[in-house]
């Protein structure tokens, strides 16, 4: 389990670029989407024509009327394989910035994430941004290939990861201040980039030192375990697609896939603004 998430975290740059890259806000931006609409649209583009309420539903953490208003008139806009094309020119445009076309393991690092991924495939029941992300075809292109097959392999983990805050009792504000009191992410990047309001946000602080789990602004003790419950199911849940690959071709995965992370991260394709 501990490969498998090796392998996921160190290559989740190359899918996670593509929500601060300027490539792809110039191709959204061509197509009438601004601001934070070019997110919103582009990763549930997959869905087809998804209503407010079904990305609400499916991306968990954002607040209902922030999503609202950053969706409302996208379709009237442009399409959803409008919007698809220009997410998929974008990633491609910037990986091959990075240069990851030109490593050397490129091709063995398609190999196995594909690999992973198809294994994914076979599982959607319960993933339904997965689900939508696996009905799209594979693109030809090795840079493209990579960059499909962890877009499936994240979103395959993440639906899994909010089945687990649902079994816990954890709405998405409620995740979202337990992840800013681990000190990961800057605070004020996840209330900015979420948009709720600081009254909200005040309050559900509250209401998680009442449960136990904060003590103050960090996690407390019981915040700490149950914390690392989540992540730990959360990787049992993402299993079957790293199963697939067996031990050694996890290990190799896990061990090649530091060099395209790296890649990402000195190319500057994570900064944010």
């Amino acid at each position: 389990m501990k490969t498998a998430r090796a392998a996921w975290r160190r290559l989740e740059p190359v899918h996670g670029m593509i929500y601060f890259v300027p490539e792809a806000r110039r191709r959204y931006a061509d197509l009438g989407l601004s601001g934070r609409a070019g997110y919103f649209a582009s990763r549930s583009a997959a869905f087809g024509r998804a209503s407010a309420e079904l990305v609400i539903s499916t991306f968990y953490n954002f607040n209902p009327d922030f999503v609202r208003q950053a969706v409302d008139g996208t379709w009237e806009a442009t399409t959803p394989q409008q919007v698809l094309d220009a997410r998929y020119a974008a990633a491609g445009e910037a990986l091959r910035r990075a240069g990851i076309h030109q490593l050397s393991d490129v091709d063995e690092v398609v190999t196995l994430t594909h690999r992973a991924a198809e294994a994914a495939c076979e599982h959607p029941q319960g993933r339904p941004l997965f689900a939508a992300h696996a009905t799209l075809p594979w693109p030809e292109e090795p840079v493209l290939r990579l960059w499909h097959a962890q877009t499936l392999l994240r979103e395959f983990r993440g639906d899994g990861h909010v089945a687990c805050l649902l079994s816990e009792g954890l709405g998405g504000l409620d995740a979202l201040v337990l992840h800013a009191a681990t000190g990961e992410v800057p605070v004020d990047f996840l209330k900015a980039s979420r948009a709720w309001p600081e009254e909200e946000w005040a309050d559900t602080q509250e209401r998680l030192r009442e449960r136990g789990l904060l003590d103050g602004d960090s996690l407390s003790p019981e915040g700490v375990l149950l914390r690392r419950h989540i992540e730990d199911r959360t990787d049992q849940l993402a299993l079957p697609a790293y199963a697939a690959l067996g031990d050694a071709d996890c290990e190799r995965l896990s061990e090649l896939a530091s060099a395209f992370g790296r890649a990402v991260l000195e190319a500057g394709l994570l900064k944010l603004g």
